[in-house]
């Protein structure tokens, strides 16, 4: 279940250089994740309210290949490589056309809103994310 999110490059993103910062690769991955469950039906906040769990980062690898720019529109991936009970790990992408620009691996737990302690994906955003 691959997605792809599409992201113009703004001035916000960019460092003194002229180039994409290199955390805001990390936040483009997260508008991509979030657009990919939304896409799924399934809401960030509406989870925290009817299931009292939220999804964090335990992990992120991002390896830089290319500079993307001012004005560049990128393509922002997001293609689950191991769904469990209780974590995901998601290979993610940033292109420019056909050039991969920056790739990673982020490691995602499922958390009770209240304790951060894990838990299971509750069962209708697991069921929609599996085959």
């Amino acid at each position: 279940m691959r997605f792809s999110l599409p992201l113009r490059v703004y001035w916000e993103d960019t460092d003194a250089g002229g180039v994409v910062f290199y955390a805001n690769y990390l936040k483009f991955f997260e508008r991509a994740r979030t657009e990919w469950l939304r896409s799924a039906g399934h809401g960030q906040q509406a989870m925290v309210e009817t299931s009292g769990t939220m999804f964090v980062v335990t992990d992120a690898r991002l390896r830089y290949l290319r500079p993307a720019r001012l004005d560049d529109l990128l393509t922002i991936t997001v293609d689950p490589a191991q769904i469990g009970r209780a974590r995901m790990v998601v290979a993610q992408q940033a292109l420019c056309g056909d050039q991969l620009l920056c790739e990673g691996e982020i490691s995602i737990a499922c958390v009770d809103r209240g304790t951060f302690r894990p838990c299971r994906i509750p069962t209708d955003i697991l069921d929609t994310l599996t085959p």
